[in-house]
């Protein structure tokens, strides 16, 4: 594994900046080594980023990068190095890495002083949904619609070998949401098909997940069935061939492919350099002499031709086999000649003639740049090839994992329980779905105002609607003008027309409703109400001591308890779908309406009892 032992003031532009000052490189070194034996990890810049930090400081603090020199002093200047060069997630995520440094320190007994340490950083745990910094990160995250609709007319439109690999590789990242190593690591007989119990056909892709996930069968929805299809036949069709040369490879180790009406070269000493220009992919004769000089190849003049050894060009071109051949994936076993993504030499190159007689891997840069990430260095993609341009006329850029965020959104925006969207992503930790999830509050208002008046709305104004004296437009437009997030669901109270009169007390609020498939919002529903009971068993105690109040407290508690299991109780029940919206109502709730009603019933008149059939409609009895 190839680790970069740059020194924290690097830049990932300058491959000449100094290394980790010796004797901390050496432990550096081991202490890599060590963890990625015990630990091992796909992702290492964290851990290279700790250490590095922590040599700085090192030299900061105490003037030598020794490790024998540490002490809490040294962590917290790291800690601060940390903070101020990354962002508030990357941050995080190294300085959980330097903590662990301080604990093998300690644990190994490798500093005079044992301490304990541990970072103070905060998780960027920011999930406002308005506001700048909440639009300019989901501009960032999603991609265009204007993209979005580009690449399915590259899609149709590509014809060049290379256009239609990248368009093809880009629609498989709109059909699930894939990370682009992962399709990287598909086999060719990566298609699974499965006859469902109504005689329908589901379509799915065998995965390899990144992120230690299990392998799987991810299965693609119907609706984007026939773009996978039709993806996975267009990468096979141009890598065909590929695949073909990879298994002649294999099968004839030391040896050179050669077209066969090229065969012939096998059997002679020496030949033309003219003769390998077909084979080489080189028609220009003076590029294929330099060509031959590049590699080293000596060049013999007979008869005023330039002529070379057959052994010769062969051994500079086995040169060009890819790294571990005929491994194509360490962890899987899978070679070339089974793996889908493998295409010929320099396809993607732009300056270079693609070599017919030899392979490559096709890697992300080259997807990178083919879906127009490398326009603002002069690259072409397949956009600006095909002529397709953003509607203002600037280039069109998307980044790869753009679509997984997006299909994220997608499935957060339509309801998917938060263990489907994770193991639909190929996720071990539900937790990850918070980052993916850029649903804007307007679109969340619309989730809430669409269940109103379903069988997917629970609560008081589910039985309201049909029976107020307006369109259901309209009375959802009065009764829901805003939602935000809270800790348990959302809060549909408008702001704009009074302060909150709960003071986030939401349980007990009837402005306040929940989804039922936030599996993160429910563990925390089920926390409240363990807290809530030990709260209770305090009031009774309390009450035994005849503390003042302790009455009142024990009925807040034992009301908020019965709220917070009827929530669970919904949650538990299979007859409730999820991504309904629950709304329990409070008959207790303070208003001055239900007091001015309660005062009018004092009076046995005809206006009493029709107030008395207002005030059962407002809590949902008719």
């Amino acid at each position: 594994m190839p680790y970069s032992w740059v020194n924290h003031d690097a830049k990932k532009s300058n491959p000449n900046a100094p290394l980790l000052a010796m004797p901390f490189l050496n432990f550096a070194r081991s202490y890599m080594r060590y963890q990625h034996a015990m630990k091992p990890t796909k992702s290492f810049n964290n851990r290279l980023a700790a250490l590095r930090a922590l040599e700085r400081a090192l030299t900061l603090v105490h003037e030598t990068p020794s490790i024998v020199e540490v002490d809490p002093e040294v962590f917290n200047r790291a800690q601060a190095l940390i903070k101020e060069k990354y962002n508030t997630s990357t941050a995080y995520r190294t300085a959980g890495q330097l903590q662990l440094v301080a604990e093998f320190l300690n644990t190994h007994s490798l500093v005079p002083v044992r301490f304990q340490w541990k970072h103070n950083l905060k998780r960027n745990n920011d999930r406002n949904r308005v506001g700048k910094n909440f639009d300019e990160n989901r501009l960032d995250k999603l991609p265009t619609s204007g993209a979005i609709d580009a690449l399915a007319k590259a899609f149709q439109l590509a014809t060049e070998q290379n256009d239609i690999i990248i368009a093809s590789t880009g629609a498989l990242l709109t059909a699930a949401p894939n990370r682009i190593n992962e399709i990287f690591r598909l086999p060719t007989n990566c298609v699974v098909e499965r006859i469902q119990p109504d005689g329908s056909v589901a379509y799915g892709l065998r995965w390899w997940p990144s992120k230690d996930a299990d392998p799987y069968v991810k299965w693609i929805g119907t609706t984007m069935s026939d773009v996978a299809k039709e993806a996975i036949r267009k990468i096979r069709k141009e890598t065909d061939d590929a695949r073909s040369m990879a298994q002649w490879y294999e099968s004839n180790p030391g040896s050179m492919w050669l077209p066969p009406e090229y065969e012939y070269l096998r059997t002679q000493t020496i030949s033309a350099v003219q003769d390998f220009c077909h084979a080489l992919g080189i028609k220009n004769h003076s590029t294929i002499n330099q060509w031959m000089k590049n590699k080293g190849i000596p060049i013999q003049k007979i008869s005023n031709s330039n002529h070379v050894r057959f052994v010769d060009v062969q051994k500079a071109v086995l040169t060009l086999l890819p790294k571990d051949f005929p491994v194509y994936d360490r962890e899987t076993g899978m070679t070339f000649s089974e793996a889908l993504m493998v295409a010929p030499y320099s396809l993607f190159h732009q300056d270079k003639a693609t070599i017919p007689c030899m392979i490559e891997p096709i890697s992300s840069d080259k997807i990178y740049n083919g879906l127009g990430n490398g326009t603002n260095h002069g690259k072409s993609s397949l956009f600006t090839r095909l002529r397709l341009h953003a509607d203002d006329g600037s280039c069109i850029q998307i980044r790869t994992h753009q679509f997984r965020h997006w299909l994220n959104t997608i499935a957060q925006r339509g309801g998917l329980s938060q263990l489907d969207i994770a193991k639909w992503s190929g996720r071990r930790d539900i937790r990850q779905n918070r980052d993916y999830d850029h649903v804007s509050s307007d679109e969340m208002l619309m989730i809430v105002r669409g269940q109103l008046g379903t069988s997917n709305m629970l609560g008081p104004l589910a039985e309201i609607i049909g029976k107020v004296p307006v369109t259901q437009e309209d009375f959802l437009q009065m009764k829901f003008p805003t939602a935000h997030t809270t800790e348990f669901g959302f809060c549909i109270h408008d702001f704009a027309m009074l302060p909150c009169q709960r003071h986030r007390d939401c349980i007990n609020c009837t402005e306040h409703v929940c989804i039922k498939g936030d599996a993160a919002k429910a563990t925390r529903i089920r926390a409240s109400l363990e807290l809530v009971n030990d709260q209770i068993e305090s009031a009774k105690v309390a009450m035994e001591d005849d503390s003042f109040g302790a009455d009142r407290w024990l009925h807040h508690h034992e009301r908020t308890a019965a709220r917070l299991q009827s929530l669970i109780e919904i949650f538990e029940d299979p007859l409730v779908q999820d991504g309904s919206v629950i709304q329990l109502s409070n008959l207790e709730e303070y208003s001055p309406i239900a007091n001015a009603i309660d005062d009018r019933k004092l009076s046995d008149d005809v206006d009493s009892r029709i107030l008395s059939d207002f005030r059962a409609l407002k809590r949902g009895r008719l």
